[in-house]
This record gives structure tokens, sequence and C-alpha cells, in this order.
């Protein structure tokens, strides 16, 4: 998304969005798309794209807010969505692999959340179409994965259906009980609310001079000048949403060949997407193996040009700043701070 696509929406948009308690931005939907439906926008941010069947509404995404802090909804009661998207880590858990349910290992770093209602497609290969595809497939695989002596998806609803306080509240939502296919429902209306708009890196977008401080608006000039970081971070997302290869993983004996996954074409070996910057001073560690474990260190690795290999996306190349254009550099991404509390809220007994 071009910085020329974003355009300012008027005050009172914000106004009525607040007094609904939902927050929501993404891209527009494609002229004639009969599944999407556009959510109102907010300053800098374009309209949604939300499923016509899950459209927005202040009781789903009330309901959503309180699954994704309730360990109730893995098989073992161990783990929520929040054991891995920590606010305080910039909405990702600060650990190199993800673990879910009954001790299971991601193979991949996890991926922030921030304005994650602007995905076209979800995980870091993009191999989910939608955010309720996603939000399914985590469930039924990493919360609640089905086996001898666990209790899969279908125990887990039954499980959030016997406690006293949820059927109201789906039923305000949704007009009957917890099932498998409201569940991810009503947790993709809550994230699509998880917006970045009380940023300094939107106020700095919105024209004010301040929030960025007077380093972070050097480094700004050399992420988007010298640098060249915004070939791939761009617009208010800080993303250009597409898959590229860098080269982290790729001396593996067996490496992780992400988007090829599920395309198959050569062109997207060990590409994944690529990721927002906002909040990356609280995301350590970094890519999506998790494999660097410092902001320093993985400037320096962008800078060197990525790590050489057959399928090394061509538009990286080395380059060469100052001590002083590096310092700037890492202050403007540490000031892409999100002011957005993320706070839990009671779960229902």
């Amino acid at each position: 998304m071009s910085r020329a696509t974003l355009v300012g929406l008027s005050v009172s948009v914000l106004g009525t969005l607040s007094s609904l308690g939902l927050v929501a931005a993404a891209r527009h939907a494609a002229p004639g798309d009969a599944k999407a439906r556009p959510w109102p926008a907010l300053p800098r941010y374009q309209a949604m794209a939300v499923p016509a069947d899950n459209p927005m509404a202040a009781a789903k995404v009330a309901l959503g807010r309180t699954l994704f802090f309730d360990t109730r909804l893995s098989g073992d009661g161990s783990v929520a969505c929040v054991s891995c998207h920590r606010p305080e880590h910039g909405l990702t858990d600060g650990r190199r692999r993800p673990v879910g349910a009954h001790g299971i290992v991601s193979e991949r770093a996890c991926p922030t959340l921030w304005n994650v209602g602007y995905q076209q497609a979800f995980f870091w290969e993009g191999s989910a179409p939608t955010m309720e595809a996603a939000i399914t497939g985590v469930w039924r695989f990493i919360l609640a994965p089905s086996g001898p002596g666990r209790a899969g998806v279908p125990e887990v609803v039954a499980r959030l259906g016997a406690v006293p306080g949820y059927p109201p509240l789906f039923a305000a939502a949704f007009g009957e009980g917890p099932t498998a296919e409201n569940v991810p429902k009503a947790l993709a209306a809550f994230l699509r609310t998880l917006v970045a708009d009380r940023s300094p890196w939107v106020r700095f977008q919105n024209g004010e001079t301040g929030p960025l401080g007077a380093a972070g608006r050097r480094g700004w000039a050399v992420f988007d000048g010298k640098a060249g970081c915004t070939d791939c971070h761009n617009g208010v997302l800080l993303t250009d949403l597409q898959y590229h290869n860098v080269g982290i993983g790729m001396d593996a004996a067996k490496p992780d060949l992400g988007r090829f996954g599920p395309t198959r074409e050569d062109r997207h070996r060990g590409a994944f997407k690529t990721p927002t910057l906002l909040n990356v001073g609280r995301s350590a560690p970094y890519f999506h193996d998790g494999r660097v474990p410092t902001l320093e260190e993985a400037v320096d690795l962008m800078l060197a040009g990525g790590r050489p290999n057959p399928y090394l996306d061509t538009a990286l190349e080395p380059v060469r700043l100052s001590s002083a254009e590096r310092a700037d550099l890492l202050a403007f991404l540490r000031a892409l701070t999100v002011d957005f509390e993320v706070a839990a809220p009671a779960l229902p007994r």
C-alpha cells in the first residue's frame, strides 16, 4: 500500500467507533467483492474488508476479547491466545518458539497482531486466506489439538457452553451458544480492533513533527532514503504485505521454504511475509524463526543485504551507514511504539 493511498478521515468517525468500544481499520474491499464489506476507517487508514458472514458488532468484539484472555480455550487449560501475543512484547511472546497446549512447540516465531486486520493472507507464509481460517487452524493444532487423552475443539466448545457466564455472551453476539464456527469469528472481530492508530508513527504521518523526536526524525530520513527500508516496509502499515527471501534459515540442511509451500513457485523459496515494524523495539526476537535476538543485530543483518542464497530477494543490497546514521535509524525504529492498552477483562465463571 503506497503512502499516497492512505487518506485521513474525520475525527467524527473515530468518535463513533469509540462510542461503540470498537477500533478497526484495513484495506478497501475490491470493487464488486460480495464477500467483504468495508468497515469505517480511522485517520491514515483505509476501510477494512470485513467478511460478509462475520460483520463487526460491539457484543462480538467484547466476546472475542474475553476469549482471547481465557485459558479454557486450550485443550489442557494451560494457555490462551494472550500467552503468545503479549501486550508487553508488542503482541508477540518474546520467545524464539511459542509453546501451545500440551507443550507443543511451534516451528516459527510468533508474529505480532498489530494491524492484523489489514492482512490479505495469514501466517508467515500466507497459507490461510482469512483471519477466521487462521484462527481455526491455530485453535485446532496449537491450542486444542485432538488426540488420545486430549480435549480437542469439540470438547472445548462443550466446556465453554458449561460455563454459566458464556452462553449469554454468545447469545448476544450470535444468537446461539458457543460453536466451533463462532468462536473463531468472535476472536477475529476482536483482532480487527487491534489497530495502531494511537502511535507516534501515525501522528507523524498526520503531520505532527514532535512524536518521533529529533533522532527519530533523522532516522526516518535514513530509513526512507539511504537505507531503502521503505522498499518493503512502506506506508502507514510499515509493510508491503508481500513475501521476500532475506536468507534467514536458508543455510539449514532442510530449510523452511516459507511461501513456496502454498504456491510451489520457485521464486517463493525461502520467502516470508514482510512484518510490520510497529512496536518492533518490544517484539524481539526477530524474523520468522526468531533466531536474531536483538534489534541491533536485525538491523545489521538487513544493512548487510541479507544472507546470500540462490533465492535472495534481488532488491536487497548492502548499505553502508555511518555510526551516527545507524544510531538514528535505531532511534526511529524504537520510536515506533503503540499507545494501546490491551487490558484483561473479567472472565466468566
